[in-house]
């Protein structure tokens, strides 16, 4: 089972952040206002389980013809004013992006690989989840994570991230978040019919002129084997503060064991061998 999240029909409302929170005792973490974004909550940690990016973008417009005293801002037409002219090489616009970012739930879980206490887990629903009481705050599994998600909470220590409401789908319910979305832009069902639902979407975008819409996650090639939790975008991975070719954090792992095996019977045999060679 599997998220996917439809970017190009959110609104932004956050109304997936305020369900997870309720259901799951999420603690409030404040208002964290900038003076740069209408984003109140700013990054996923261990108090935002799901959370909406707000990206603003200035995009340029065409010049208008010549002799025209007229230029486009936020769709309203701007003149020119005693004193001022408007520049029409200064002519621009806002594309607003929005998206409710989420632990992707990788298929190949470098979490997983890391923690010494088995408090992290894979469900029977192939989602990843942190069982709190026997998390021992270690802390392995934030640098782990491709995808900065799992975060430590103050004063606590422990690790906490999104669990797909692991208690209500285990009752048949849809997330919280899928619930409360009140455009669709969260999808919750099998992830076969999730991508192929997801294909035919970004079909539809590039037949209606969007050849930017693009899929991130669902591909089960890609360096952490597809993710549970996926998204179409339309925009670069990184323009939403996603690495555009994650991997997984703990691929050399077992090259590292080895070698450092071979290296540490080396110095044995060298050891002994010296200690052989004086005591002649």
């Amino acid at each position: 089972m599997g998220f996917f999240t439809d970017t190009s029909v959110c609104i932004g409302c956050k109304a997936c952040e305020v369900a997870c929170k309720e259901w799951n005792g999420v603690p409030e973490d404040g208002l964290n206002l900038l003076g740069m974004s209408y984003d109140n909550t700013g990054e996923l940690n261990a108090n935002t389980w799901r959370h909406v990016a707000f990206i603003e973008q200035p995009q340029r417009q065409p010049a208008p013809a010549a002799g025209a005293h007229e230029t486009q801002f936020l769709g309203m037409p701007a003149v020119d004013l005693p004193g001022r002219h408007a520049d029409p090489a200064e002519a621009s616009e806002f594309r607003w992006l929005m998206a409710s970012d989420v632990c992707k739930h990788c298929t190949h879980a470098a979490c997983l690989d890391v923690c010494p206490t088995g408090a992290l887990f894979r469900t029977e629903f192939g989602t990843v989840v942190v069982q709190e009481d026997i998390c021992n705050g270690c802390g392995y599994c934030v640098p782990a994570c491709p995808y900065g998600v799992i975060d430590q909470r103050k004063g606590d220590g422990r690790a906490w991230k999104c669990t797909m409401c692991y208690d209500r789908i285990g009752d048949g319910l849809m997330p919280a978040c899928a619930t409360a979305c009140p455009t669709q832009s969260i999808q919750y069902g099998p992830l076969d019919e999730l991508r192929q639902r997801a294909d035919e979407r970004v079909a539809t975008l590039h037949d209606r002129g969007v050849p930017e819409a693009r899929l991130y996650g669902n591909d089960p090639g890609d360096g952490v084997g597809g993710n549970g939790a996926f998204f179409l975008l339309l925009d670069a991975p990184e323009v939403y503060g996603m690495p555009p070719h994650p991997v997984v954090t703990t691929r050399d792992l077992p090259a590292m064991w080895r070698k450092a095996g071979l290296a540490a019977l080396a110095m044995a045999a060298a050891a002994a061998a010296a200690f052989l060679g004086g005591s002649r």
